[in-house]
């Protein structure tokens, strides 16, 4: 029974185009952080590790965009470069001075990017 779970889940992985994979990753770091927000008293350990999966995760996602190779039009491109130095910028700014309100935003815009790569 559990290799037919695996195979299903290596042919699911392999299924997935990147825009979904992407919007997963999005959404799983939104859950994340969401997880911290809404446990705040007993989970802000986690803080660190959500806020550092999700700047990995923008980071992986600029440095794509700023590749010459890459297919999007510039005004995307600068978009997506503009709200990964806005990520990068206010998680400096959680680490600096944590408050559960801050990870909102962050949240929002992973959301935000998901649905949009999902076509919602």
């Amino acid at each position: 029974m559990q290799n037919a779970a695996q195979a299903y889940s290596t042919t699911a992985q392999n299924t997935v185009t990147p825009r979904e994979r992407e919007a997963a990753l999005l959404i799983k770091s939104a859950a994340q952080l969401q997880h911290v927000q809404d446990n705040w008293q007993d989970n802000r350990e986690n803080l660190s590790h959500a806020l550092q999966y999700n700047r990995k995760l923008w980071t992986v996602f600029v440095s794509s965009v700023s590749e010459n190779e890459n297919p999007l039009p510039p005004a995307i491109k600068n978009n997506i470069a503009s709200l990964g130095v806005f990520i990068f910028r206010h998680t400096v700014s959680v680490h600096a001075r944590p408050d559960p309100e801050k990870l909102g935003v962050l949240i929002s815009i992973n959301r935000d990017v998901a649905a949009g790569l999902r076509g919602k």
